[in-house]
């Protein structure tokens, strides 16, 4: 009994759903996107809902099940409406600026750090202290998210770095204890 796989996908008005037997393919107002289609997995139609079956209940195929549901809704979801990951620079003198198609970030290192714009991928930076990354796959949006965090991961004592918004950073008492 998969929770996740028997789950129905609702297909918003735009959205079209195409099988074939290799892949699923999804498309939508802000592009196209494509899921692989495992052998044993059906995925069927019905109007303005999407479901996934499997055909038997082996390991693989429950796996594969909750996988492909997953993978669909994400694809529907992305087509219709995009994901959007916004982050937030904390520190003085932490800032982000776009200069063309690249991200350019002063993160307190003696240069700066120029992140390229990746494909199917755009960077907005609507304040010098925060960076919105939006696209329509969300692997993509949250890899490059990331990969941006990762530059300067906030630290614990005083907090400075890049966060995900909405992210609680533990903190720890300096060396006198204070609190």
């Amino acid at each position: 009994m998969s929770r996740v796989g028997n789950k129905i996908i609702p297909i918003p008005s735009g959205v079209s759903v195409t099988t074939t037997e290799t892949e699923i393919l999804v498309k939508g107002s802000r592009g196209e996107m494509k899921a692989p289609a495992f052998v044993g997995i059906a995925v069927s139609v019905d109007g303005s809902h999407l479901k996934v079956s499997r055909k038997e209940d082996t390991k693989d195929l429950r796996a594969k099940h909750g996988l492909t549901r997953a993978l669909l809704a994400n694809n529907i979801q992305g087509v219709s409406q995009g994901f959007t990951q916004l982050l937030e620079l904390t520190g003085v003198g932490y800032k982000a600026a776009k200069r063309g198609k690249d991200l350019v970030l002063s993160l307190g290192y003696s240069h700066e750090i120029v992140y390229p714009e990746p494909a199917g991928v755009t960077i907005e930076v609507p304040e010098p202290t925060k960076i919105k990354v939006s696209g329509i796959d969300k692997q993509k949006v949250g890899q490059v998210s990331a990969e941006i965090r990762s530059y300067r991961k906030p630290e614990p004592y005083k907090g400075k770095g890049i966060k995900y918004q909405g992210e609680k950073i533990r903190r720890k008492a300096g060396k006198s204890g204070k609190k």
